[in-house]
């Protein structure tokens, strides 16, 4: 597992479709992604931009998927008040990641995410990383264009959905 898998892995089990609790579905279609993200130690910081064409089957395999991963622990889960926290244990390859994060919904069209995960002991040199992802619905998703599928910036897409 790369260094930057890592940091997504860990910061996907916070996406505010991760789990369990019933969360307020958001609106089908195109999206635009952006994250920032803070690793440790060193303080590095990188940030990018992305959108991903979503429906609710894709976000209910998501969903599907992170309660398969083995080796995970739910330790806590909430929805209130348009809020959702979730905190994490996860045991990979003899560390253990500890990951909380929160998500705030401004109605179905738009979140905010702060996620913050330790590694105990420390993973490819990484004891830490926090992420910060802004998503907003900017349409519909483009002709052509699946469920799953992403497309970062440079044009790149990748298929994430069942295609």
């Amino acid at each position: 597992m790369t260094k930057k898998m890592l940091v997504l892995a860990a910061s996907a089990l916070l996406l505010p479709f991760a789990y369990a609790v019933d969360y307020p579905e958001v609106k089908e279609g195109l999206w635009s992604v952006h994250t920032q993200s803070i690793d440790n130690p060193g303080n590095k910081k990188s940030e990018g931009t992305y959108t991903i064409c979503r429906d609710h089957a894709f976000d209910k395999s998501v969903q599907a998927n992170m309660k398969e991963m083995k080796g995970c622990t739910k330790v806590s889960e909430n929805l209130s008040g348009g809020k959702y926290t979730l905190e994490l244990r996860c045991v990979v390859s003899g560390t253990t990641i500890v990951t909380k994060g929160a998500s705030t919904f401004q109605g179905d069209t738009a979140f905010h995410s702060e996620n913050h995960a330790t590694y105990t002991p420390p993973m490819y040199g990484m004891s830490e990383t926090t992420m910060i992802m802004d998503e907003k619905y900017v349409g519909g998703c483009p002709a052509g264009t699946k469920p799953g599928d992403r497309t970062n910036s440079d044009g790149k897409v990748m298929h994430l959905g069942n295609h």
